[in-house]
Order: structure tokens, then sequence, then C-alpha cells
């Protein structure tokens, strides 16, 4: 499992309704240390892993101050493996279950959200559990195993929907905008990656004077049934749960935030935000992060926006 570099950000917690004020600190809510699975790595204290049922995924704590660390949950098994090191095996029954790994003295923690997907085999005719999901492409784009169909489907309901999956983004968050129905349970994809990004561009965001708690996520996962309906790519990564078309919207009245101060809200604005994100991306601790970036014009149907994905190569665009 490879370890990249993580930043932890010492931040003042602000408690207040809505956005914090102007000139208030951001609070980035990290740890001490970091956890690594997948081949990620979080200092986040919630972040998300996903998985099969009853499969079985390694946890480690790096970085952080000397002395024991320990992880504990109620659900699965949850085996030490060295030092530092814990091999959960997940519960059979999709859901989303708890691990807890605490540092030193118990004096810090991060919560794990550990959600155990339904599998791909229980989509049958583009349905699963009554939800349209439509068919994924039936061969990957020039091979490349990313463009393979998903292995699971993450089940959100009515109880889980408000799940942080990162300290700044919840699960309902990213689901997609076609069903606009309250019935549950609904099904997304999401990629480990994609609300780490969203964390570093919202930290971001926040450092250059947009006071906001989230990001405005306008349009997340697709299924291939609403990808192919909109009209869009073939292979759009929205549908594998690693994109997002965000803007910033402080006053959350679904539109936009003036970033380059013109008084006008136009595609000059998302060109402001794109343009920064680049930026965040020439950093080399947050090169995991490379993917598509593109910004697009308002319409009469959403302000202007941002796409950013995890596709981990360089593509960029103007929409």
């Amino acid at each position: 499992m490879s370890v990249v570099r993580f930043r932890v950000v010492a931040a003042t917690l602000v408690l207040a309704l809505g956005a914090p004020a102007r000139g208030a600190t951001f609070d980035t809510k990290t740890a001490s240390f970091a956890v690594t699975f997948h081949g990620e790595t979080s200092a986040y204290r919630d972040t998300t892993l996903t998985v099969l049922p009853g499969a079985s995924v390694v946890i480690a704590a790096v970085g952080g101050p000397p002395g024991d660390y320990a992880a504990t949950t109620g659900d699965g098994i949850l085996v030490q493996q060295g030092f530092k090191q814990w091999k959960w095996t997940a519960p059979a029954r999709p859901g989303v279950y708890l691990i807890a790994v605490e540092g030193p003295g118990r004096k810090d923690a991060i919560a794990i959200h550990g959600v155990v997907m339904v599998p791909i085999g229980q989509v049958k005719q583009g349905l699963l559990n009554g939800y349209r999901i439509g068919d994924y492409p039936a061969a990957p784009l020039n091979g490349n195993p990313l463009y393979l169909p998903p292995a699971g489907f993450i089940e959100v309901t009515k109880d889980n929907q408000d799940t942080k999956i990162s300290p700044h983004f919840t699960l309902k968050q990213f689901l997609c905008k076609e069903d606009t129905s309250k019935s549950f349970p609904k099904y997304l994809v999401l990629k480990e990656r994609l609300p780490l990004k969203l964390e570093a561009v919202l930290e971001r965001v926040n450092a250059l004077g947009f006071a906001v708690e989230t990001l405005h996520v306008m349009s997340a996962y697709r299924t291939p049934f609403y990808n192919r309906a909109i009209g869009d790519v073939k292979y759009s990564m929205h549908q594998w749960g690693g994109a997002a078309d965000i803007y910033i919207d402080p006053l959350k009245n679904d539109r936009m935030d003036d970033l380059n101060h013109d008084g006008r809200i136009d595609i000059s604005d998302a060109k402001y935000l794109y343009d920064e994100i680049e930026r965040l991306l020439t950093k080399p601790e947050n090169r995991n992060f490379q993917g598509g970036l593109g910004y697009y014009p308002a319409t009469s149907a959403h302000p202007p926006f941002v796409h950013v994905d995890v596709r981990g190569t360089p593509a960029r665009w103007k929409g």
C-alpha cells in the first residue's frame, strides 16, 4: 500500500449557523495523524472507504505522535496485523459501518465510515431494487480498467443520507440528480479519492476569503441511464463516481458567487475557480488528485460551474 504525504492544518472550530463569518478561520477538521486504505491517505476526522460484502481491507495509521494506536468497530471483523495496522473484514449486509481509529491516549480519532456496497450482480435489466441504473459501456475506453463497470453501488437510505463521507460533504450531495423523488433506497457510485479532492478545493476556496462550509455539488454521480438521457459523453467520469460539477454558493441560493469581484456572475467566475484549482494541483502533495478540469458558462438551468474529476491523468477544457 502506497503512502503519500499529508498536511495537518491547525484550525479553530467556528460554531455558527450557516457559513462562517468573513475573517473566521476555516476548520479543516483534520487529526494529528492519517489513515491509509486502498492506496488513499486521509487525515480527515471523517473519511470513507467502500468495500463489497465480506471483503477485507487493510487500514493503517501513519504519521502522528509516537505511542499506541487503537482501532475498534462494532461490525464486521477487525484484526490487528501489526503496529498501527489492522484488517477489517466487512459485514455481509450492505450499509454504513463505523471503524474508529484512535491516537495515543485516545486524544485524537478518525471515524472511518465503512460503506458496504450492493454488488453490481444484483442489477437486473438495468434496475437495482427498482432504481434505474441503465447499462454501462460494454467495453472500457481504450482498454482502461478505470472504465470497467463498478464493482458495486452505495445504497442510500433516509437514515444514512446525511452520513459524512468527509468533514464537509455528505452522502446525499452525490446522488444522481435525475431522481428527485422522496422514495428510498437510492444508489450511487463514489470513488474514495473524490471527497478528498473536494476537501482540498474547499480549503483553498476558504483561504481565498470565500467563507463556505461546503461546495455546491451541482452534479456528481450519474447513472448511465441519466447520463445518456442528457446527452453527455459515453465515458463521462460521473458514471463511475469520480467527478463533480461544483460552484461556490455562500448564500445557499443556487447561485455562483462573484468570485472575481467584477460585479457580474458569468463564465469568468468559473474560470477564476478553475485557475485556482489548477494552482492547487501543481503542488506535489496534491499529485494524486490530478484529473479532468473544465469550466462552463451559465444557462437557463444552472449558474457557471467547474467540473473536477479524479481520473488520474490531466485533461483540460472549456465547456
